[in-house]
């Protein structure tokens, strides 16, 4: 039986895809068999594995919409043991569609659960807000991993997301856990990123994993040209900061 992990955080910008996409091929290379979902519609995540967005027919957004099995909106990636299903800029308009709905919030888990008995892991890159595509993810996941910016923001909002996370906990799922706080974009140089690690490490001890994911210009360039970190650069820091993080996961859930 696979677990279903969102990344998500409402923040832009805190490395929410880059963990999605190279926590994901990581797991992949780890032998485990993994199916990233894009619920953003950015649709960076998809765009970073090497699909054309533009041809994109069949996704997340037939998925919430009822209209497709999810076997039909699986697509393989060149990244090994790693399936996706795509996202598209239409994603936008679905959290207008399903406000009418009933049980709008559990679109998501409604289609994906049968889907744990083929995938060890099952990710959910979430769009940076807490509307209804985060919500769907959330219900739908076993836990949650909030990326955390190195930087002086990094802290706010985080109180809104945990209070987010224990609103889904008590009406919607009870059974959602926090699997870790991730630092992403730390600069060992700077005085701030090592305050920051040191105030989020003191709060949140145990959530917070010991892996920390370093500023890296390899991880920069990797989705330009369609590729997670693994299959771009291998020996790269960044490389070896999300095997690191991917190991942790497995440890933790073994």
């Amino acid at each position: 039986m696979g677990k279903i992990i969102a990344i998500a955080n409402q923040k832009g910008g805190v490395g929410k895809t880059t963990t999605s996409v190279n926590l994901a091929a990581s797991l992949g290379v780890l032998e485990k068999k993994v199916l990233l979902i894009d619920a953003d519609p950015q649709a960076n995540a998809t765009s970073g594995l090497g699909i054309d967005v533009e041809e994109i027919e069949l996704g997340t957004y037939q998925l919430l919409e009822h209209s497709i099995t999810p076997e039909k909106a699986i697509m393989e990636t060149s990244s090994p043991n790693l399936d996706l299903i795509p996202a598209h800029i239409d994603l936008v308009a679905i959290e207008i569609e399903l406000v009418d709905q009933e049980n709008r919030e559990s679109m998501l888990k409604k289609v994906i659960t049968p889907l744990k008995d083929q995938y060890d892991y099952i990710l959910i890159d979430c769009a940076p807000s807490l509307g209804l595509l985060t919500l769907n993810a959330l219900t739908a996941s076993d836990s949650v991993i909030i990326p955390i910016q190195c930087e002086y923001f990094a802290l706010e909002g985080l109180g809104k997301l945990l209070n987010t996370i224990k609103s889904v906990q008590k009406i919607h799922n009870n059974k959602l856990d926090i699997e870790g706080l991730l630092l992403t974009m730390y600069d060992s140089r700077l005085r701030l990123s090592n305050q920051v690690v040191e105030e989020v490490q003191k709060h949140f001890d145990e959530m917070v994993f010991e892996t920390i994911i370093q500023r890296n210009v390899r991880l920069s360039e990797a989705p330009s040209y369609g590729e997670s970190i693994i299959n771009y650069d291998a020996s790269s820091k960044g490389a070896t900061n999300y095997l690191s993080l991917a190991h942790e996961i497995i440890k933790k859930n073994s």
